[in-house]
């Protein structure tokens, strides 16, 4: 382990504590930080293919990210016909910029938007992340003026799972991108919907009873997800 990879969660907790992190000072830290933007996971072109073969509705909510989003039904789970999922398995937020288009075309009634924590554990700097975040409004804004944005926390991870080593232990990185999109949100005007604090055990991980590997969700995780979208009033 570099002296850079062994300090670099380090200054992130200190000024998380402080709350003095800015972009810059983080971004200095993780400037030689190994990352590939590139990366885009085996099933994403079949994927993006199916996406854009679907027809379009202005109705359409559009639930949008990775395997958190894409391992479940929203339709089903949310009894909620104009739900859309446009979720892929592994994809980062280079992957749905890419795909972007492919859902602003449509003018949805709204777009939930879950992602980042692959990015996390493929060492995509946290300052990127939320730059990312940042492109997605400015162009969802800009393509499609109604729609309502809807951006979600991170959810917490278990590492008292073994199966996804990568993702865990990342508490910090988690905690600097949320709080990140908390600001995000404010400045942009758009909707938060804090998750995180839902899935915590006692001991700040994912909920065991919430998860089979650490890091994805059983049913019942989903079961919360859902409960929060409902109660929140985030589906009227």
């Amino acid at each position: 382990m570099t002296t850079n990879q062994v300090l670099r969660p380090l200054f992130i907790f200190f000024f998380l504590l402080t709350g003095t992190v800015t972009f810059a000072q983080t971004e200095t830290l993780e400037k030689t930080a190994k990352y590939d933007s590139t990366y885009r996971p085996a099933a994403y072109d079949l994927k993006v293919e199916q996406f854009k073969a679907f027809p379009n509705s202005t109705k359409d909510i559009i639930f949008l990210g990775n395997s958190l989003t894409a391992n479940t039904d929203w339709t089903e789970l949310l009894q909620l016909p104009s739900a859309r999922n446009r979720g892929i398995s592994g994809d980062i937020t280079y992957g749905v910029l890419e795909r972007l288009d492919e859902v602003i075309e449509g003018k949805p009634a709204k777009v939930f938007i879950l992602i980042g924590i692959n990015d996390i554990s493929r060492n995509v700097p946290d300052a990127l992340i939320l730059k990312n975040y940042q492109k997605m409004v400015s162009r969802i804004k800009a393509g499609s003026p109604k729609t309502r944005i809807y951006l979600q926390t991170l959810l917490p991870v278990n590492n008292t799972f073994d199966k996804f080593k990568n993702h865990y232990n990342k508490d910090q990185h988690i905690a600097f991108v949320n709080k990140g999109l908390k600001e995000l949100a404010t400045k942009e005007k758009v909707t938060l919907i804090d998750l995180h604090p839902h899935f915590l055990d006692t001991d700040k991980r994912l909920k065991k009873e919430l998860t089979h590997d650490g890091l994805h969700l059983t049913m019942a995780g989903y079961n919360k997800w859902a409960e929060v979208l409902t109660k929140g009033g985030y589906l009227k």
